[in-house]
């Protein structure tokens, strides 16, 4: 004990955090009896080879060590990918590249929210379904490629056009960045969140998906019930006014994710 000191307690605070944004991550994925289950698996290692020093036993152990890394990368690679975007995100790094010269990411004014408002007002009144995505800092690049690149100007007519039922790209979702449309009818990651109520179809999952997998503000119209939710960092906020959604919109992502939560 005579060789502890600030490093080796820095380490310790390092190591916790680390496992508790992976925690946080593989429980809004639904992976959290495989994450448990390695846990104990590390534990049970660390007894055997190295506290009770049981040779054999042990020996066995270190073998599934030598090639766990590989199967976790495998098992985790999703959620590997969106700890290692988020922490991109992280307010802190962000600080550290503006610090050295880089360049942050401007999500711009909010003047394209009134007609995002009005649109999903108006679908949800004809029972139109709709899913829409707002990029905030991280790039939804990758996601606008699944679909038909429009790069338009906001306007209320033609988000509704795009959703209308007879419409080629109303299926899939619309992607807006930088005050642009930027692209429709785009395929989203599917959330696997068994908590997820049962009246939530494939859309609101998908929606769910990509506020999982990126800070993106997220707008689901129900086609069946014409309800509006908002999503952001993984929370849904089901059934909301058009009024709370202008609120919500108009809000940073990092506050919207501080105030009240209907589901998790």
């Amino acid at each position: 004990m005579e060789n502890f000191g600030i490093k080796d307690i820095i380490d310790i605070l390092l190591v916790a955090f680390v496992m508790y944004q992976l925690y946080n991550l593989v429980k809004k994925s639904g992976t959290t009896t495989i994450f448990k289950g390695i846990i104990a698996f590390i534990i049970l290692w660390i007894l055997i080879a190295h506290v009770l020093q049981m040779r054999l036993m042990g020996a066995i152990l270190n073998k599934f060590v030598s090639i766990g890394m590989f199967v976790i990368i495998i098992l985790f690679q999703d959620e590997i990918r969106r700890f290692l975007m988020t922490l991109g995100a992280n307010s802190v790094f962000r600080s550290l590249v503006k610090l050295f010269g880089g360049k942050s990411k401007e999500t711009g004014s909010n003047a394209f929210v009134t007609p995002i408002v009005l649109a999903c007002m108006n679908m949800s009144k004809s029972y139109t379904g709709a899913l829409i995505v707002i990029e905030q800092e991280m790039s939804l690049g990758l996601y606008e490629q699944t679909g038909e690149y429009i790069n338009a100007d906001i306007s209320t007519r033609l988000i509704e056009n795009i959703f209308f039922k007879n419409s080629p790209l109303h299926d899939g979702a619309m992607i807006i960045s930088k005050g642009k449309i930027k692209a429709a009818g785009c395929i989203l990651p599917v959330s696997q969140n068994p908590n997820l109520p049962k009246q939530f179809g494939l859309r609101h999952r998908a929606g769910l998906g990509i506020s999982q997998e990126t800070d993106a503000q997220v707008i689901t119209v129900s086609e069946e019930r014409g309800k509006i939710s908002f999503m952001s960092r993984g929370h849904i906020y089901p059934n909301i006014t058009p009024e709370k959604l202008q609120e919500l919109l108009n809000q940073p992502v990092n506050a919207a994710d501080k105030s009240e939560r209907t589901h998790k």
